[in-house]
């Protein structure tokens, strides 16, 4: 595969992960945008795995707590050991339902169409919940009630478009959580999602036995690594001084451009 493509594909999935734009929605733009194919579910995935070394890193203190809380069933710190299991419960909804789609054969979830619309209703949805009044400052909160809210909103992640990242921070906000800890939160929820599904594609990679597929993965992984930990930097600190609106004016965009690509023809030849 072409270096310069595997620096757009890890570029593309490093910056957008975790920002509440949608990193899959992005990357199904990539042979539309360009002249190259397709890049293969397995490049996605590896893209991913470098992700979630970006956020696992960026999260160190979080997880080395969470972990030595549960290994100690508690005892010493239960508020870090009940955040793990609740953590872990509210992936549960999005695991079952991401089986099944995998093995479904819904190809409305691969059209342009739905990338275009899911941008529209889930930038609202954040307009909506940004504006919401802030209840809860810290994630000293997040209990059974909230896990079971924004695990089953997660499940909306699996349309392209509608953002992971987006969709548990959307929940968190409605629910009065402050922007910060929505984000801190939509972080935390990243890392058992992303692991998941790394390794499951990692297994394929395995059994491909495709050394030429393992070195483009490499590369992407090291590369969208670097990139995803500066984009959680600039959000956390942008967080810091503003909300969530230049991402909604940037999804509302992207989706009246596709829609006119769609209704003017200019995306024709890409996606017939």
């Amino acid at each position: 595969m072409p270096l310069s493509l595997l620096i757009l594909i890890a570029f593309v999935q490093g910056f957008t992960e975790f920002l509440p734009i949608s990193s899959s929605g992005h990357l199904v733009l990539i042979p539309i945008i360009t002249n190259f194919t397709y890049q293969g579910r397995l490049i996605d995935v590896a893209a991913h795995v470098g992700t979630l070394i970006a956020v696992a890193f960026y999260l160190r203190v979080e997880i080395i707590a969470i972990i030595n809380a549960l290994l100690r069933f508690g005892r010493s710190d239960p508020v870090n050991a009940r955040l793990g299991l609740l953590l872990a419960f509210a992936t549960i909804p999005v695991v079952i339902a991401g089986y099944f789609v995998n093995y479904a054969d819904w190809r409305w979830l691969d059209m342009v169409q739905t990338l275009a619309i899911s941008n529209f209703v889930f930038a609202i949805l954040l307009w909506l919940s940004d504006n919401m009044p802030i209840k809860k400052n810290g994630l000293d909160s997040f209990t059974w009630l909230p896990a079971i809210l924004i695990g089953a909103a997660q499940i909306c992640a699996l349309i392209p478009g509608a953002s992971r990242s987006g969709v548990t921070i959307s929940a968190a906000r409605f629910l009065g959580y402050d922007r910060i800890s929505a984000a801190r939160l939509s972080l935390l929820l990243s890392l058992p999602t992303i692991a998941g599904a790394g390794l499951l594609k990692s297994l394929d990679l395995a059994k491909s036995g495709d050394s030429a597929i393992g070195s483009d993965a490499a590369i992407i992984i090291v590369l969208s690594a670097g990139v995803a930990w500066l984009s959680i930097s600039w959000m956390m600190r942008w967080l810091a001084i503003a909300n969530f609106s230049i991402f909604v004016y940037y999804r509302m965009a992207l989706g009246t451009f596709l829609l006119l690509g769609l209704s003017q023809g200019w995306l024709d030849p890409f996606i017939s």
